[in-house]
């Protein structure tokens, strides 16, 4: 099998653009409130492949995106490739505790979980098994999401900056929090950054 990145990348090509234009099908939600960049939203129920890798971000990111991309594309024990469905989440591993130091602990972390969103038309039992036994099938129940979307580059330090700032706008409303922030992408790495979306994702009651 040719490299799964490349091929990825390949495949992500066909439906954005470096100008940013997105064709590729997305998570499903509906908008419950919106107040600029940040929104409310209500997921329906999603399957993801998920692997959890022990690295730092930089490298979590290339092994993540590997074992994943050579799940969707054929490795698994049908040998069935899958269309690719965004976002792409990543999050930092650790208790919920370390919330309010966010910062901090994912500047530090050096475990990560990064998902795929599998297209809607499965189910857990029809989706294809994988062969690496470090990818694993979750499903998801439908939730409520606080989201904060912003443009340029994803990295490190500005998941880190974003995610403080969703915590600090849901702490003056009183909305409980109910997971770690995680990041959501939504483009290849060559979109012009301007143009990009990212996103951060706080689970909340």
């Amino acid at each position: 099998m040719s490299n799964p990145i490349s091929r990825l990348f390949s495949l992500l090509g066909a439906s954005f653009s470096v100008m940013g234009i997105r064709s590729s099908k997305e998570a499903g939600y509906r908008v419950l409130s919106d107040d600029g960049n940040m929104q409310i939203r209500l997921y329906q129920p999603m399957l993801v492949a998920e692997t959890e890798i022990e690295a730092d971000y930089s490298q979590a990111g290339k092994i993540g995106f590997n074992r994943l991309a050579g799940y969707i594309f054929g490795g698994n024990e049908q040998k069935q490739e899958i269309a690719m469905t965004t976002p792409v989440f990543r999050t930092a591993v650790g208790p919920i505790e370390t919330l309010s130091t966010t910062i901090q602990s994912t500047s530090e972390t050096n475990q990560w979980l990064m998902s795929f969103v599998m297209p809607a038309k499965f189910a857990l039992t029809t989706l294809p098994q994988p062969s690496d036994p470090l990818v694993m099938l979750k499903s998801i129940p439908a939730k409520k999401v606080a989201t904060l979307r912003y443009s340029g580059s994803l990295n490190q330090a500005r998941i880190a900056e974003y995610s403080q700032i969703l915590i600090a706008w849901l702490d003056e409303r009183d909305i409980k929090r109910l997971s770690s922030p995680r990041s959501a992408a939504y483009d290849p790495p060559w979109t012009i950054p301007s143009l990009r979306r990212n996103e951060i994702h706080i689970d909340i009651e």
